[in-house]
């Protein structure tokens, strides 16, 4: 996507990264309901952000942190990926879907310069296009994380992907849609700082 659709972007490590992406997020013009569509799959170390997102805010959900009208599609025991992404995007095209903000999350491969940064850009995500995928496009808004470094045989790379680097752009991901779609600025300061709930 250009860098003219970023609205914000961060390094994983800023000790204030949480914070800053959860501050642009709260900004946005979101509707009373969210959907945050996670994608991604667990059967690869780099494509796993998406899937672990997913199952972080479920938690956050069932625990009573996470907004009610906050609903979110793909975890681990049920990412939204290739083969079934073309369903939830007919699924988010019903009427009960157009008057939400939907929030897409994925993983990139980038520079080396820009692995560990996540943007929020503005407009859909176009899912695998770092793998030469054609996929549909999906959400108002998406967040992304660059995993690891483009340009040759991007599966291999992204099988070969640290899973510490991914689970630590998760928690901060998750931190920040957790503080950014709280209820009223105390919750959203008190989400900031909550473990997460494993």
């Amino acid at each position: 996507m250009s860098e003219e659709l970023s609205i914000g972007r961060v390094h994983w490590r800023d000790p204030l990264a949480a914070d800053y992406l959860a501050l642009t997020i709260a900004n946005l013009p979101l509707a009373a309901r969210v959907t945050v569509v996670c994608v991604g799959t667990d059967r690869s170390t780099g494509d796993c952000l998406g899937p672990l997102v997913g199952s972080n805010l479920t938690r956050y959900v069932e625990t009573g942190h996470l907004s009610p009208g906050v609903t979110v599609f793909g975890t681990l025991d049920e990412p939204v990926h290739a083969l079934n992404l073309p369903e939830y995007a007919r699924k988010l095209s019903h009427p009960d879907y157009r008057t939400q903000t939907v929030i897409a999350i994925d993983a990139c491969l980038g520079k080396s310069r820009n692995v560990g940064y996540i943007s929020v850009k503005r407009g859909p995500l176009l899912p695998g296009t770092g793998v030469n995928k054609s996929l549909p496009v999906i959400g108002d808004y998406h967040i992304i994380g660059v995993v690891n470094v483009s340009g040759f045989m991007e599966h291999v790379v992204l099988q070969n992907t640290r899973l510490s680097l991914v689970v630590s752009m998760a928690e901060v991901i998750t931190k920040s849609l957790v503080a950014a779609l709280s209820v009223g600025p105390a919750r959203r300061e008190a989400a900031l700082s909550l473990p997460l709930p494993f």
